[in-house]
């Protein structure tokens, strides 16, 4: 017979620790992915490129523009608000109409020619409201 005995594996008191250690890492690490996934989720912002909500619809009452050659122009208009809007007030608007079509002649308002001044009278607007204005409606367009 052998007199040799074989020794058992001794545990000590470092590898409880370093057990110890590893479950706390691991802990540690799933922690940061779950506050990680709830932030995602849940809290971080909105994308600022979103289009705007629209908001109410101002309408304005419709004013007479002098035209060129003694014609004029009956307009009205209404505003398309943002939902996020601070003020309602319509005189920025009917200036800037009225800067934009005084003096212009009748062949100028016609047609596709009418869109494109819309167009220009809704990038004034979005100017002056700051952005709070999505859009412009005509309510009103008579010209004599």
């Amino acid at each position: 017979m052998s007199t040799t005995a074989e020794k058992a594996p001794e545990t000590t008191e470092s590898d409880g620790r370093r057990l110890g250690w590893k479950k706390l890492v691991l802990l540690a690490v799933a922690l940061l992915l779950v506050a990680g996934a709830a932030y995602w989720f849940l809290l971080r912002p909105s994308d600022p490129t979103a289009p705007p909500e629209p908001g109410e619809i101002v309408n304005l009452d419709a004013t007479q523009i002098n035209l060129a050659d003694g014609h004029y122009l009956r307009l009205g208009l209404a505003l398309q608000l943002t939902s996020t809007a601070k003020e309602a007030n319509g005189s920025k608007a009917l200036d800037a109409a009225i800067q934009l079509f005084s003096g212009k002649r009748l062949e100028q308002l016609e047609g596709g020619r009418r869109d494109v001044l819309k167009q220009k009278l809704a990038a004034e607007l979005e100017h002056l409201y700051e952005g709070d204005v999505m859009d412009v409606y005509f309510t009103e367009f008579v010209t004599q």
